[in-house]
């Protein structure tokens, strides 16, 4: 796969819900840029941050309901930046109005309505896209033509620890949310989807897989209110896999990792093998994937700078930061694909259905550490 590039002139008119904190740093910040897009219309339940935010990213209207915004003629994408819970009427809402709509990742609380939304998606025949943006990344589209050319050869097995500070038993107000197993937003909903996909959009989807799920943390503390809140999520979360071809992997996410943060995969094959790095597990400026690699035997690893052609070439002009962050960079990239997919007829930009996929190997994952066995994986 090549370099990200749209050739169309035409402009997807957006209509955003939600303001949120990750809503401003990325998604806002980087639809500012893309000269596919216009941010046309605006609504949050809080009148007076969608007023502001409407001042400080320039769009042209603000809607005081979500009716009023899915049904704005100058609306072609919804963009559902809410939580989780919230995501399922927004998404419904746009839908029947007929409108393309994007919704971050997770899709929805629980599998069988994402499936249900999707259907109704098809039904109607509009374009959906989910936030699972890090398989676009330039690090992962570099990967996955490194594997398809062989410089691994036959792929033998695959390692990936990725560790994070957050979830934590002290949390932050903002954080709050999280908690609830109901939500669906844990560590494992949100970073273990996002990594999972991102891995195995790299190196091929398992057929089988077997997990251990383990909460450390039963009780979690509010920093600002002192509450404290009962907790089942897990914070240490294993899986194992294994693929058509006969490869293994091992797969472990961490949350409340004091130090030393981030993620590193190993991937081991017949004729060499790689490893991709960061010190992060979101992606700040600076926190770039690094891949190094030998294909032969007995080799020390070297660098292997990630070639420009799968780099989208913007720049945050409205300040003096050289880059924006690498996990904004990501965004860049699915919204990039997706005006290609809407100008071109194809389908590269992850979809719903895409979604329905993560949220069936979670729940595949998640019986298999509740009942102690291995379960096949169909995809």
């Amino acid at each position: 796969m090549t370099a990200l590039t749209t050739p169309t002139t035409k402009i997807i008119r957006v209509g955003v819900v939600g303001i949120g904190n990750w809503a401003r740093h990325g998604h806002l910040r980087v639809l500012r840029l893309l000269p596919q897009y216009r941010l046309s219309v605006i609504y949050s339940q809080r009148a007076e941050a969608a007023k502001t935010a409407a001042t400080e990213y320039g769009f042209a209207h603000i809607a005081k309901t979500l009716d009023e915004l899915v049904n704005h003629p100058e609306v072609d994408l919804v963009i559902v930046l809410t939580t989780a819970p919230q995501h399922a009427e927004a998404i419904r809402a746009a839908i029947d109005a007929g409108k393309d709509v994007y919704c971050e990742w997770p899709l929805t609380t629980k599998t069988e309505t994402s499936e249900a939304l999707t259907a109704l998606a098809e039904q109607r025949g509009v374009r959906t896209l989910t936030g699972l943006q890090r398989r676009l990344a330039p690090h992962n589209r570099y990967l996955k033509d490194l594997i398809a050319d062989g410089f691994v050869g036959k792929l033998r097995s695959a390692r990936m620890h990725v560790s994070m500070n957050y979830f934590q038993a002290d949390l932050p107000q903002v954080l709050r949310w999280t908690v609830p197993a109901e939500n669906f937003s844990s560590m494992v909903a949100i970073y273990a989807g996002h990594f999972l996909d991102m891995l195995f959009e790299g190196i091929g989807w398992p057929d089988a897989v077997s997990a251990l799920a383990v909460n450390q943390f039963p009780t979690v503390t509010i920093i600002e209110t002192g509450e404290k809140m009962a907790a089942t999520n897990a914070d240490q979360f294993i899986l194992s896999a294994t693929f058509p071809g006969g490869a293994v992997a091992s797969i472990h996410f961490e949350g409340g990792k004091r130090n030393g943060a981030g993620v590193q995969i190993d991937i081991t094959g017949t004729e060499g093998d790689l490893r991709i790095t960061n010190t992060s597990a979101f992606g700040d400026i600076g926190d770039d994937y690094l891949i190094s690699g030998a294909h032969g035997d007995q080799l020390d690893l070297t660098r292997m700078p990630v070639p420009g052609k799968y780099q989208l070439a913007i720049a945050d002009s409205s300040s003096n930061a050289p880059t924006l962050p690498s996990a904004v960079f990501e965004l860049a990239a699915i919204y990039d694909a997706f005006a290609n997919d809407v100008t071109s007829g194809t389908h590269t930009a992850p979809t719903f259905a895409d979604a329905i996929r993560m949220h069936k190997l979670i729940d595949t994952a998640t019986r298999s550490a509740l009942e102690g066995v291995r379960l096949p994986f169909g995809h």
